[in-house]
């Protein structure tokens, strides 16, 4: 398991635990090292600034993205090397791939599900309006009140709703991922491609981590495979590789993150999910990508 899911799951996925979706750690006051690390005393102080950056994105300067860091203010001295910045993000704002069988059950327990626009889209493709992300639990209607403009963009859905939207997004290959607001409450579910600066800047770019990969990793099943590639469409972390002789497609676990979308495009149920933890090679491998070439994890 992660180790979220050992600080703030009890061994159990970190992300279905109700606790962590508690009104109460809202407005319950942080640690000295969360107030230093997110620059506010509260939750609810941190979720105004976080919200009123990333819905209203039109405010948020393009060369420092409202996301992965997620705070407008951060600790007194700014981290310098990569595993400091990591850690940071850690306490802050910090998420996790999870497939869409684990999208599912969040959205079965929460008590409200907000659809909001997305501030990543909006500094990459210039687009206000494209709405991706879910606020859980929290009422962002209410933060977001004294922006009249900017409330009229969010959309309240039912859990069945919301579950008909992601499952479209999971076949057009998006990430699922959800996100603390301070670790380790819960604020939100992200669906996210090369337009996402989190995804963008952790993967395509190499920087410092911002989410963990998922609880699993996916496998093919070769005597049901037929080698039609359509699986490889979907894949956004260079997973999937075909073998010419075989007539097969093969998925390297040291880089899967377990997001499971590619599991939407294949006919043949040739594709599934295992357990990180029961994989020796990448039982322990939750953050940085490998080198190419590279078969360790690191």
């Amino acid at each position: 398991m992660c180790e979220f899911c050992t600080k703030h799951g009890e061994g159990k996925k970190w992300y279905l635990q109700m606790k962590n979706y508690s009104r109460e750690l809202v407005n319950a006051q942080l640690s000295p090292a969360q107030q230093a690390a997110a620059g506010v005393a509260t939750r609810g102080q941190w979720l105004g600034g976080f919200m009123s950056g990333f819905v209203r994105a039109d405010n948020v300067d393009a060369a420092s993205s409202p996301r992965p860091s997620g705070s407008s203010a951060g600790a007194s001295a700014a981290p310098r090397t990569e595993s400091e910045i990591v850690e940071l993000r850690k306490i802050v704002h910090f998420g996790q791939v999870i497939p869409m069988t684990d999208v599912e059950a969040v959205l079965d327990q929460v008590t409200s599900i907000t659809r909001v626009p997305c501030g990543c889209r909006y500094i990459s493709t210039g687009k206000a309006d494209k709405r991706y992300c879910f606020g859980l639990g929290y009422d962002p209607t209410g933060i977001m009140g004294k922006y009249p403009d900017s409330s009229s963009g969010l959309e309240v859905l039912s859990s069945k709703e919301a579950k008909r939207i992601i499952r479209e997004y999971d076949k057009e290959g998006l990430i699922h991922s959800i996100w603390t607001g301070v670790t380790p409450y819960v604020i939100g579910l992200c669906n996210c491609d090369h337009d996402c600066l989190a995804y963008r800047g952790y993967i395509e770019q190499g920087g410092p981590a911002s989410f963990f990969r998922a609880e699993y990793v996916a496998e093919v099943d070769p005597e049901l495979c037929t080698g039609c590639k359509s699986c490889m469409k979907q894949c956004q972390f260079g997973a999937q590789f075909y073998s010419s002789l075989l007539k097969r497609v093969y998925i390297g676990p040291q880089r899967c993150f377990g997001c499971g979308v590619c599991m939407a495009r294949c006919k043949h149920d040739a594709i599934k999910l295992l357990p990180r933890n029961e994989h020796p090679k990448v039982s322990n491998l939750w953050l940085k990508q490998p080198e190419a070439g590279s078969q360790a994890p690191r």
